[in-house]
């Protein structure tokens, strides 16, 4: 069973459309050339998908949101500290954008507070980052910003990503509309979002890498159990909370689910690759990582097996929607690999294409 509809007649009421995104604003933008276009190829035919344009009018949309979201009340401070994580700069935005690319597998309609509350699965990091001793991790990684607990303090960023998590939750459940979205799929959302962030997700990643294995000395399995919890998880819940939303049937659950651990284990082992090179070869300080375990070009070689993975599944729903509906999808694959783009400052990076030719 493919994608159910999720317009109905009820949409047309301004209580629904007004929290909903306007679908002019997603229409995939097809271009025939352009310096951030992925080339999306497959059997069929090809098409040129600009991800810049989609993601940064995405962004403003989000942005706006999780504004509204998080006013400053009294005691300031502790809103403060969420909104520095939620709308600093270098927060990520990446997740609520995979979210609604898989929603447009179905038709252009998106439910914008689900997609923010995605937002809030990043900050199970915060814990890991304030419990290690590794100087780097007083910056947010390749971003140049300091962490919430470097301004906040330890104390005041614990209580912040307490409060963070609980909000994606009340956001999912006070904010989707139950005449668009039905109320059994809200609660797939909620069991979804949970088991990510879980004991059996994000947090059993972080246990494993704090404990550095936990006295297990099998450090391939160590590496590749952190690796998929720690990044994968955060991207599978993305791809699959947009599914459940447009009524996706359970092979098609699935089927995002192995697409968004492979683009979120993907970055992961991007990152490594482009701080070792950074670092001159010196091999990047993350000790979970593939770069440390098997060397910088077995890491470029996996990097090559999760790209493939991720395009042969989405293979599968070019059959049924069409590449233009995939095109968003496929998109994140190669920018996970060549980062042609940095949103927010309007300048192209080049820091990743020379990998891109070397994979």
């Amino acid at each position: 069973m493919a994608f159910s509809p999720l317009i109905s007649s009820h949409c047309s009421s301004s209580s629904s459309t007004s929290r909903i995104f306007s679908p002019t604003k997603l229409r995939p933008i097809l271009r025939s050339s352009s310096s951030s276009s992925s080339s999306l190829s497959t059997a069929s035919n090809s098409v040129q998908f600009d991800l810049k344009t989609y993601w940064t009018a995405l962004i403003a949309e989000i942005n706006k949101k999780l504004e509204e979201a998080i006013p400053v009340k009294y005691p300031e401070r502790i809103y403060e500290a969420m909104r520095y994580s939620v709308l600093d700069e270098a927060a990520k935005r990446a997740p609520p954008v995979m979210c609604i690319a898989s929603i447009h597998l179905s038709i252009i309609l998106s439910i914008l507070m689900e997609s923010c509350s995605i937002c809030c699965l990043r900050f199970t990091r915060l814990r890991s980052s304030m419990m290690t001793s590794h100087a780097w991790t007083t910056l947010r990684r390749a971003r140049g910003r300091p962490s919430n607990h470097t301004i906040y303090g330890v104390d005041m960023a614990i209580l912040a990503g307490d409060a963070l998590f609980p909000l994606g939750f009340q956001h999912i459940v006070t904010n989707t509309p139950p005449e668009v979205i039905p109320e059994n799929r809200i609660l797939r959302v909620i069991a979804e979002f949970a088991r990510a962030v879980g004991s059996t997700g994000m947090a059993a990643g972080q246990f494993v890498d704090l404990r550095n294995g936990n006295g297990n000395g099998d450090r391939e399995r160590v590496v590749e159990f952190v690796q998929e919890k720690k990044f994968g998880e955060m991207a599978e819940c993305s791809a699959v909370c947009g599914g459940l939303l447009a009524g996706a049937a359970d092979e098609e659950v699935a089927r995002l689910r192995r697409y968004g651990r492979a683009v979120g284990v993907l970055y992961q082992v991007v990152d490594d690759v482009m701080e070792s090179r950074r670092d001159g070869g010196e091999g990047v300080k993350n000790k979970k990582s593939f770069v440390r375990l098997y060397g910088l070009e077995r890491a470029m070689e996996r990097a090559e097996e999760l790209r493939e993975e991720a395009k042969r599944v989405l293979d599968g729903f070019v059959k049924v929607y069409g590449e233009t509906k995939v095109a968003p999808l496929y998109s994140f694959v190669d920018y996970a690999v060549d980062r042609s783009f940095v949103v927010g400052d309007g300048e192209e990076s080049n820091q990743g294409s020379s990998l891109k030719s070397s994979l």
